[in-house]
């Protein structure tokens, strides 16, 4: 862990989320529509738990098996709410389950995927544990900045023991 010193380890509670879907794979990376989609309706969602937006992807089993740019999943944009009642109008609903999360701070730019890679290919392959099926997603707070390299957020990729 000492390779990534912006790593904690947590236990989330459920939380659950409302947002935008899409099937799309990373040959068809269409994420921006997504949140076009989805900020139009930020305004509208009174029960939200914190300011936070969620970048929420949910991946099949056999994803990171025999991997292709074109195998599909799940991708989100979305704010965590304390309830599904009185929701506006054309949004999703989803349960993030409870479990154990690696979470990295990153900083840099959004677009920049090489803290994915690392985390893939170096962290987890030499860590105790394995990606366990449930979200994986990001957490932009006040600090995230679409576009900048000064933007910062949290991913958290879910994880149990080997």
């Amino acid at each position: 862990m000492d390779q990534f010193p912006n790593l904690t380890l947590v236990q989330i509670s459920e939380k659950l989320v409302i947002g935008k879907k899409s099937e799309i794979s990373l040959a068809n990376f269409n994420v921006a529509e997504i949140w076009q989609k989805f900020s139009p309706k930020i305004k509208e969602i009174r029960n939200r738990v914190s300011p936070d937006l969620l970048s929420i992807t949910i991946y099949q089993p056999d994803h990171f098996e025999n991997f292709s740019a074109e195998k599909t999943f799940e991708k989100w944009a979305g704010a965590e709410v304390d309830s599904f009642e009185n929701l506006p109008e054309g949004l999703d609903q989803l349960i993030i389950p409870a479990g154990k999360y690696a979470v990295f701070h990153y900083k840099g730019l959004p677009t920049d995927n090489r803290i994915f890679q690392l985390i893939y290919s170096q962290w987890l392959p030499t860590s105790e544990f394995e990606l366990d099926q449930r979200p994986h997603f990001e957490v932009l707070g006040e600090k995230y900045k679409n576009g900048s390299p000064d933007s910062e957020e949290d991913i958290y990729i879910p994880v149990k023991r080997k």
